[in-house]
């Protein structure tokens, strides 16, 4: 592995390090605002600067139409807090193995799916709400991970074009290991599509009829409650959709290069699971289990434990591509 050459008379360079200390840091916050997402959720009440926009809070919110709008909103807050568990664990297994090895496709995942996540947040604007906190989030985010791509991209061994990403690791169906890394392949571009399915539903109609049917409203009887609240909700639809495509974007990517060494198992293991735990069993707490609905989460869930299943192998040896 290279690593740049530490100054030693630079406090902010030694911070710093080769880059990879600074992606860590916004992995790492990518997970803890997804944690954050998740509780506040949890507990059922919105952050003041949704309150201020919308005008209700979440208990005067809950007194229409039986809490299901507010349950609504919590659902969709829970699962992008899961899926921002998810991205935030698969950056980290990035930054540590093949980055720090220096795989070339490694940083052009990191850099393609934070490039995407970051400019997902301009989806929100779609409908006149701009998240002050997600902004400022943001706005403190990007440069520390800009900063960490340009400092690590002296660990890549070949200075590769981002074509380097279409070339995947050997496929083949010669044993169960192989087929369980096909079957999360399969799985995590079906997450991949389906994030963009729902990033489109939010920056266009917000809702699907199931949605409308779980809240037993139309979306004027949400327009008369508050003219805002519709914008409030496509930007947690818009949120949620980007996150899931990120999540779905950057497992395939990193299963579609690799060789599925035990450590991408246990990470994805736990993306997975974090992931689909929040958008399964938010649906199940909150009581919008319509089939049709949750059936993408099923299948992804079905995929994930099928695939991981097949390729479990304690102790086996597989070594990951470059």
């Amino acid at each position: 592995m290279r690593s740049r050459p530490q100054r030693e008379d630079s406090f902010f360079l030694a911070l710093v390090g080769d880059g990879t200390p600074l992606l860590l840091a916004a992995a790492v916050a990518i997970v803890f605002a997804g944690g954050f997402a998740v509780f506040i959720a949890a507990t059922g009440d919105f952050l003041p600067h949704d309150v201020n926009f919308l005008g209700l809070d979440a208990t005067q919110l809950c007194k229409r139409n039986g809490c299901k709008v507010v349950d609504f909103m919590i659902h969709d807050r829970v699962a992008w807090g899961g899926a921002l568990i998810s991205i935030g664990t698969m950056f980290v297994w990035l930054i540590v193995f093949p980055l720090r090895h220096g795989a070339d496709w490694a940083w052009w995942t990191l850099t393609a799916a934070g490039m995407l996540g970051f400019v997902s947040f301009l989806s929100y604007l779609s409908y006149g709400y701009l998240d002050v906190w997600h902004a400022i989030g943001t706005v403190l985010l990007l440069p520390v991970y800009v900063v960490g791509l340009i400092r690590t991209r002296s660990l890549v061994r070949s200075k590769s074009s981002p074509a380097s990403l279409l070339r995947p690791a050997p496929l083949e169906w010669a044993n169960r290991f192989e087929v369980g890394r096909l079957v999360l392949l399969a799985g995590a571009g079906g997450t991949a599509l389906g994030g963009l399915a729902i990033l489109w539903v939010g920056v266009t109609g917000v809702f699907v009829p199931e949605d409308l049917a779980f809240m037993d409203v139309v979306t004027s009887d949400l327009e008369a409650i508050s003219e805002r609240l519709v914008p409030l909700i496509a930007h947690d639809r818009t949120g949620f959709g980007g996150a899931v495509f990120v999540t779905g974007f950057t497992s395939f990517l990193c299963l579609w290069k690799s060789g599925l060494p035990p450590h991408l198992w246990q990470a994805l293991a736990v993306a997975g699971t974090a992931s689909l735990l929040c958008a399964i069993g938010v649906h199940l707490a909150v009581g919008y289990t319509d089939l049709k609905h949750l059936a993408p989460a099923v299948a992804a869930a079905g995929s994930l434990a099928i695939g991981l299943g097949l390729s479990y192998a304690p102790g086996r040896n597989i070594h990951q591509s470059a």
